[in-house]
């Protein structure tokens, strides 16, 4: 990897570090408590550079350049945070105020970097803030830097593309729990900073903690391109929707001549599915707006920004950059679709593909976030599903019984380990951990079995160059040898998204609790009417499945609640209870109440996000 890659190539460091006017103050954000929330310090290891023997060259080099921090002023009315978060806030000047793009993860960190801007620029208020997407580093921070009652009484617009609201719901809030789960991996949260631990998350350092929330928009972009003056400023609006986010957006601002990609043209490869889990991506697309940009904008361009990283400068470099993120994206997707009409399979693709000469050796597309592995994969999933069209792999036993076989045919545990310690003294670290992998789902306790996955993924951590592979393999192994981290069971989601679900959504989310096992054989009809939304809904319980019809009643409902939305969401987050709300009024039952009590009874109970992983879990 040195010896293939341009280490003399020093360009990135050099605009990683143009306009800076001030760094993140002592390297922290705190609360007023005390509490550190966001601490740079920590990586004060990743001070040359000569990478360590853990960590693979190219990405140390990722993980330097991902420390610039501070207040940077990219051009003439338009500044960016960096280093506060995982992502970027940029703040342009207008008129009267200021327009904040992408407000951060949380409140707090948000409040900092703002704090940070008005240190060496005039106190201006804000008059908006735009979402350039659908994922909360862009958009939990909104209330560390404005009101929201400047917001319901107009003195702020808040603006965010089509579908905002219906893509949270979709990413964050039905698959909430095994996504947060899955992002320990992908982060790395839990694992101690340093050269055998987290270096780098390949956006940025790390997500930043705190208190998330979030502002519904009051204005969305629903044209394929929309222009709008804002407090003076002109910005023209790209949709590109189902690309990084299903919800995303470019903008162009003619009079600065800046071009703002959002998260769709990184200086790295991104994801088709991170490793947290989402709906496959469609790099077809994300190529094609790429491409739009350049044609609409691209002559005009002076400066390149995105809502992480760094900037760039110059027309003819901006359109060369953009050229090979577009290329990028479309080469992985056409010849992932090549092998597919060939007849291989996702492993076998992955394998095979690498970027082409003219891309490979450019910094700006290797894969510190996302991989050509994984992305392969999730083409193939995206067209062809996770079935590889051969009938053995259509219905085979689960993890623990099959792995169980596989031990006992291959001799037994000690055997099996005998011969991967002979492997991995050849250096044959992916194999040891896909064997010790059976073993530890055959015999959970086997602590050597245990101890030697754990370190062929370390060793597979220490070499891979992309952030989030070194941060998945490196928890495994944590894991493996400590056991899974137990954090107190919280809410799945804050009160500023349960507050944004409509209720469609809302009952959704109340249908994927329901134990079909203790629903079997019953059967129930509820009204409800949300009287702050004007709504009404018939929820029907049968077949062990609850289903549910907006904008209808049921002549035949077994109990009839009325109640409010803002009840509903007090009750769900634990802070009312249901005794107290019928007490106070704020929840009315008429009809077979203790039906409707059954009904509660069926719903698992909130257990956290921690489950096993590594391991068969409880039940499996």
């Amino acid at each position: 990897m040195a010896a293939k890659l341009p280490f003399a190539d020093t360009a990135d460091f050099e605009a990683a570090q143009r306009g800076l006017i001030a760094t993140v103050p002592e390297g922290l954000v705190r609360t007023g408590g005390g509490t550190v929330l966001w601490n740079l310090g920590e990586y004060a290891f990743i001070d040359g550079e000569l990478a360590p023997s853990t960590v693979n060259p190219s990405l140390w080099r990722m993980a330097r350049l991902n420390l610039a921090n501070g207040l940077f002023k990219v051009t003439e009315r338009l500044y960016q945070l960096r280093g506060f978060d995982i992502a970027n806030l940029t703040v342009i000047e207008g008129d009267s105020g200021l327009i904040l793009i992408d407000p951060l993860t949380t409140a707090e960190v948000a409040r900092a970097a703002l704090e940070l801007y008005y240190a060496h620029r005039p106190r201006k208020p804000v008059v908006a803030v735009i979402y350039t997407h659908s994922h909360i580093d862009h958009y939990g921070g909104v209330r560390g830097v404005v009101d929201e009652a400047d917001v319901k009484a107009g003195k702020v617009k808040v603006i965010a593309p089509a579908g905002f609201m219906e893509a949270i719901s979709g990413e964050n809030v039905l698959a909430g729990a095994p996504m947060s789960r899955r992002a320990q991996f992908q982060f790395g949260t839990m694992l101690p900073r340093g050269a055998r631990g987290q270096v780098d998350a390949g956006l940025g350092k790390s997500v930043a903690r705190g208190t998330p929330g979030l502002i519904a928009p009051t204005q969305s972009i629903a044209k394929a391109v929309e222009t709008h003056t804002i407090d003076g400023i002109e910005i023209v609006f790209q949709l590109a929707p189902e690309t990084e986010a299903p919800a995303e957006m470019h903008m162009f601002y003619p009079q600065l001549g800046v071009l703002n990609m959002a998260e769709n043209a990184c200086p790295l490869l991104h994801n088709f599915i991170p490793l947290r889990g989402a709906v496959a991506r469609d790099p077809r697309i994300w190529a094609k707006y790429i491409g739009d940009a350049i044609a609409m904008y691209g002559p005009k361009t002076k400066v390149l920004i995105g809502q992480h990283h760094w900037p760039t400068w110059d027309s003819a470099k901006i359109i060369d950059y953009l050229e090979a993120q577009r290329d990028l994206y479309k080469h992985i997707h056409d010849q992932t679709l090549r092998y597919m009409n060939r007849g291989w399979r996702p492993a076998e693709i992955a394998e095979a593909i690498d970027l082409p000469p003219g891309l490979a050796e450019r910094w700006s597309v290797r894969g510190y976030y996302g991989s050509v592995s994984h992305n392969v994969k999730a083409v193939y999933q995206r067209y062809l599903s996770w079935y590889d069209g051969n009938p053995c792999n259509l219905h085979p036993l689960p993890p623990a019984p099959a792995a169980a076989k596989f031990v006992e045919y291959m001799g037994g545990a000690a055997a099996v380990i005998e011969k991967a310690r002979a492997d991995f003294a050849k250096g044959e670290f992916r194999w040891v951990a896909q064997v010790m992998k059976e073993v530890v789902y055959a015999e959970p306790q086997n602590k050597e079995a245990r101890a030697l996955c754990a370190d062929a993924l370390e060793q597979m951590g220490y070499q891979a160059e992309s952030a989030t592979w070194r941060n998945a393999f490196l928890y495994g192994a944590q894991e493996l040898r400590h056991g899974v981290f137990q954090m107190p069971v919280r809410p799945g989601m804050g009160a500023d998204t349960l507050a944004g679900l409509t209720s469609d959504v809302f009952f959704d989310l109340m249908a994927i609790r329901l134990d079909a096992a203790k629903a079997a054989g019953q059967s129930l009809v509820v009204n409800w009417r949300f009287t702050d939304r004007n709504e009404m809904l018939a929820l029907t319980l049968k077949h062990s499945t609850l289903t549910h019809r907006m904008g209808e009643t049921a002549a035949n409902a077994d109990v009839s609640v009325t109640t409010t939305r803002a009840t509903m969401d007090q009750i769900v987050m634990r802070k009312l209870t249901i005794p107290d709300a019928l007490a106070s009024g704020a929840l009315r039952l008429e009809g077979e109440i203790p039906k409707l009590a059954a009904l509660f009874s069926m719903m698992d109970p909130p257990t956290g996000m921690m489950f096993e992983i590594l391991t068969p879990g409880e039940g499996r």
